[in-house]
């Protein structure tokens, strides 16, 4: 049995980063950048209105309450060729005319006269106006050369938005890791409209695994369901590595049982075994090798919430080396009630993540932690980690908190 710790580095230690496509910006959402992404214009490109006002001058000194000007032009977006005068009307985004260096707000001007067509034509300032005062200016958001986007960063509508300012029309980002899934097990039926025979049960594994590894940026190749028979899972296993894929999970049929053939099946096919069962619940009997081509094979328990666990903690890790992710990171937040727990195992605990009305942040452990509930799932919002050596955990003791889905509880900063 191995540590969860050495086990994770293990499977990074074999996950190779894939190959790099270049696609088109619009059609990158969920990939993951392979090269920093480095700013070639300034944003705003431009010194610009930051609301619709006056445009004048102050020549480096501030323009008294009281001051008149006369008017002449008005400059809207987009209308940066047409002339203006020493003040001007100009609208919210518009480019600050040569030589003018402040906005003043209409609602802070007094109209003194209008031309026939009602446009004003000279004002007076009811406050002050100092140089500098409502313009954005070029450069001022993002500079020429800035790194705007960090390579192994995933793509999604933020991201999309700096990439459309900044007029990226293609992206270089990492192939999508192709896996495919086995459920194993005779009671297993996949067809919602079908009755249960007695000792039948849903194949619920399957498409939780399908939807977790989309959520991942994964491309799913295939994605069967066996009875327990070691034939069959071998020319089902040799079949999906003719793909070319680069993982194989498959659920069930890891343990000690009298059908739990896949670690003799993956010996007789010259698999290199990396590790059988971690110190940890649930999920201990997860195994991890490296089939012949390369492609890394994961066995998962059946059980529902050990195979999320195994897919969460040990498949994620590996799709994020492959695609040139940094390692998630989690939170450390105070438990909300003191726990006991066995030593010498670590615990993946389906949990509540919660802020009181003092702004306090606290996480329960839900009842229902067995490894078949699948229904306290729902009510979790985050997985809470209880470390191997721990016997007894007083409430406030900081623990890790991650997210049930990756990268949906991310610390701010470096600490």
């Amino acid at each position: 049995m191995i540590a969860v710790d050495e086990a994770i580095a293990r499977i990074v230690a074999r996950s190779r980063t894939l190959a790099v496509e270049t696609v088109p910006a619009g059609q990158a959402l969920g990939r993951v950048l392979a090269a920093d992404v480095l700013a070639d214009v300034a944003l705003p490109p431009f010194d610009n209105a930051a609301m619709d006002g006056f445009a004048l001058a102050c020549g480096g000194g501030v323009l008294a309450a009281g001051r008149e000007f006369e008017v002449v032009g008005v400059r809207a977006a987009g209308d940066a060729r047409i002339a203006c005068g020493d003040v001007c009307r100009i609208m919210t985004g518009a480019a600050l005319p040569a030589g003018l260096d402040a906005v003043v707000p209409v609602e802070q001007v007094e109209v003194l006269a209008r031309d026939p067509d009602g446009a004003p034509v000279r004002i007076r300032l009811n406050e002050a106006v100092s140089p500098g005062q409502h313009v954005r200016r070029a450069g001022e958001d993002v500079t020429p050369g800035a790194r705007v986007l960090s390579a192994g960063t995933r793509i999604g509508a933020v991201e999309r938005l700096a990439l459309a300012a900044l007029g990226v029309g293609v992206v270089g980002v990492r192939r999508r890791p192709r896996v495919m899934v086995i459920s194993t097990g005779r009671e297993l039926v996949d067809d919602p409209a079908q009755p249960l025979a007695p000792g039948r049960i849903r194949n619920a594994n399957g498409p939780y695994l399908a939807a977790a590894l989309a959520q991942s940026g994964a491309e799913l190749v295939g994605q069967v369901t066996i009875l327990d028979d070691p034939g069959h899972y071998l020319a089902t296993l040799q079949a999906g590595m003719a793909t070319g894929c680069d993982v194989v999970i498959s659920t069930g049929a890891v343990s000690m049982g009298e059908f739990d053939f896949v670690p003799d099946a993956l010996a007789r096919i010259g698999a290199e075994p990396v590790f059988h069962k971690v110190a940890m619940r649930p999920g201990k009997p997860l195994l991890f090798a490296v089939l012949p081509g390369g492609a890394l094979y994961f066995g998962l328990p059946g059980n529902p919430v050990s195979a999320a666990v195994g897919l969460r903690f040990f498949v994620e890790p590996a799709l994020r080396a492959m695609l040139g992710r940094p390692r998630e990171r989690p939170l450390r937040v105070p438990l909300a009630n003191a726990v006991r727990k066995k030593p010498g195992f670590r615990l993946f605990q389906k949990a509540a993540l919660r802020i009181d009305r003092d702004g306090r942040a606290g996480v329960t452990l839900l009842p229902g932690q067995e490894s078949f509930r699948i229904r306290p799932l729902l009510d979790a919002n985050a997985w809470a980690v209880l470390p191997e050596d721990a016997d007894l955990l007083p409430a406030g003791t900081p623990v890790e908190v991650f997210g049930l889905q990756p990268d949906t509880l991310i610390p701010y900063g470096d600490d």
